[in-house]
């Protein structure tokens, strides 16, 4: 049985799911809207009321003095509107300016954007941060150690929500605070200093190298994926939105305390608010071996129970309660400055609440002891957890449940035409978070594609920067030509993807192929995604390249997936922590 996420995930997750309630509270002021037609409505009672009285011309004074009355009670119903958007205006205005905002991302590269699938929707993908600041009182109290109140916060929990391109489905990747990685160079946008690019740290301390933008520039080094936005919440965050949905429901199998913590629940299920749920969310040896790893188990069970409180609608009924939860998220939250306001926060919800619970997935990443310091220290484990971020990477569903029109590739609409006239656009897109771009791979690969018939490949040297390589094409029709060129290279078909966003074939040369004309047979072989060809009744891809039923790409073992509609989940307590 596995358990799920919390502190962090929960947190930014809370601050996005509760986005959708601070909108409802600005909803309050749509009366803006609500004021525009009200004042038709009170045009049009007033022409209503002009026919009455010339009628009156005939039939007397009393429906004269009616048709006064409709339109002052028009009038006046449209003025205390007015009135009321007014209020909710400066309300939503006050909301705006309890969000902190920071810069998205402090590494001197940043990965482009993903690709838009066919259809020309984009996959999300938001990086959520739990912070362990003592900077305020309030924090100090929750979290103790006053002697660390002018210590910089470390980022002890750390969550990636990727949501797919066609809003089905939801992966959410944690990775835990002890993991040794390469944390790039890193500049501090108010200070000026520059942190250096270092191996030897573990992935918590990148909040301190000038912010959480360098926590995502981490990230996008670690995984390859690209972070489209960053939440972050602090100690009193996590109560008060916990105390403003109600409460979390949470299960233990044995009674549990953890000093450290101090959380002290009995066996079974369990309404947690306030600082009972910062101490869930920070117990670590209180669960299952008592490492970190136990505690993002925790945290994936609290965000899957808070996501399907909020989606049910479970004490957000009443105004007061919505104002409360408008009120707590914002004040708890640090975002990217293009996250920084209620409306795209909102936007944001309204994406997330399309997808269904049982279509989440929560999982840790892969992860083996560090042979540098094994006793404190994981890693990611090679294979599982490459294959991980690939799945995320090519936006494939880690349930496995992808949807499939049938078993068998899809097979282009019409041959390929004359390599001669194929058109191809060659970018280097080998640049990482730490490496350089390799240099001259988009004039290289251009002039092998010449040499190859493509007469017309030639190279862009706009900068691109990402992981994986790629070919893309604007039109259904030119898949032949887009399979051509893979296999000119040794492209695996999994490479070609059909996007309406470029304007004709597009190869950018990854930082998985830095070398050489053909494409590295070890990367080919691990190819995962690709284009999924075309989508079923509902939007979504019909099967892998390969002619695989998709659901053979899904999340490892190793990284213990939970569903988010598994309510059945509980916590196994750490029999050194059982009373």
């Amino acid at each position: 049985m596995r358990q799920s996420s919390g502190v962090r995930g929960e947190k930014s997750r809370d601050a996005r799911e509760s986005a959708p309630e601070q909108k409802g509270v600005p909803e309050q002021s749509t009366p803006k809207t609500a004021g525009a037609e009200g004042s038709g409505g009170a045009a049009k009672d007033t022409g209503t009321d002009t026919g009455t009285e010339a009628g009156d011309a005939k039939g007397g004074a009393p429906r004269r003095r009616i048709g006064r009355i409709a339109r002052w009670t028009a009038l006046g119903v449209a003025v205390t509107v007015l009135g009321v958007s007014g209020v909710g205006y400066f309300y939503y205005q006050h909301l705006n300016d309890n969000i902190r905002k920071n810069k998205l991302n402090l590494g001197d590269k940043q990965l482009d954007r993903s690709v838009a699938n066919a259809a020309g929707q984009r996959p999300l993908n938001i990086l959520l941060l739990g912070s362990d600041s003592r900077g305020s009182k309030e924090n100090q109290e929750l979290g103790g150690a006053r002697d660390d109140a002018d210590r910089p916060p470390l980022a002890d929990v750390q969550m990636l929500v990727h949501v797919s391109a066609d809003r089905s489905n939801m992966s959410v990747i944690s990775v835990p605070r002890d993991t040794r990685v390469t944390i790039p160079k890193c500049t501090d946008p108010d200070t000026g200093k520059v942190y250096k690019s270092t191996d030897r740290q573990i992935i918590n301390t990148s909040l301190v190298n000038g912010g959480p933008g360098c926590t995502v520039a981490t990230w996008e080094e670690l995984t390859g994926i690209p972070v489209d936005h960053f939440m972050m919440i602090d100690f009193s965050g996590v109560v008060n939105m916990a105390d403003a949905v109600g409460g979390v429901p949470v299960c233990v199998d044995a009674n549990v305390r953890d000093d450290k913590s101090g959380l002290r629940l009995t066996k079974g299920s369990h309404t947690i608010k306030g600082k009972q749920a910062l101490q869930w969310l920070r117990t670590r040896h209180g669960f299952e071996d008592g490492s970190d790893i136990g505690r993002t188990h925790a945290q994936h069970m609290y965000m899957n129970a808070m996501v399907r409180q909020l989606k049910s609608g479970t004490k957000l009924s009443d105004p007061g309660q919505l104002t409360d939860l408008a009120e707590a998220a914002t004040k708890a939250l640090t975002v990217d400055k293009d996250l920084g306001s209620v409306k795209e926060l909102y936007d944001l919800a309204d994406d997330i609440k399309r997808v269904p619970s049982g279509r989440i997935t929560m999982t840790t990443m892969p992860w083996t002891t560090d042979p540098q310091n094994p006793d404190a220290h994981v890693i990611p484990k090679p294979g599982d957890a490459d294959k991980l971020f690939a799945l995320v990477r090519n936006d494939i569903a880690l349930d496995g449940k992808d949807k499939k029109k049938d078993d068998k590739s899809p097979a282009p609409t019409a041959p390929p035409a004359r390599k001669n006239d194929i058109a191809i656009t060659v970018f280097n897109g080998t640049g990482t978070a730490v490496e350089p771009p390799a240099t001259g791979r988009g004039s290289d690969i251009a002039a092998f594609l010449v040499k190859q018939g493509f007469a017309k490949a030639t190279a862009d040297s706009t900068p691109r920067a990402q992981v994986d390589t790629t070919i893309t094409y604007p039109r259904a029709g030119q898949r032949a030509d887009a399979l051509a060129v893979a296999k000119a290279l040794g492209l695996p078909d999994a490479a070609v993807r059909h996007s309406p966003e470029v304007r004709q074939i597009t190869l950018v040369v990854g930082g998985d192929w830095r070398t050489g004309t053909a494409y590295p047979a070890d990367a080919a072989a691990g190819a995962v995604g690709g284009d999924p060809g075309t989508p079923d009744a509902s939007g979504s891809p019909s099967a892998t390249p390969s002619g695989k039923p998709t659901g053979e790409n899904k999340a490892p073992e190793s990284s213990d997936p939970l569903n988010g509609a598994d309510a059945s989940a509980c916590m196994k307590v750490n029999t050194a922590n059982r009373f």
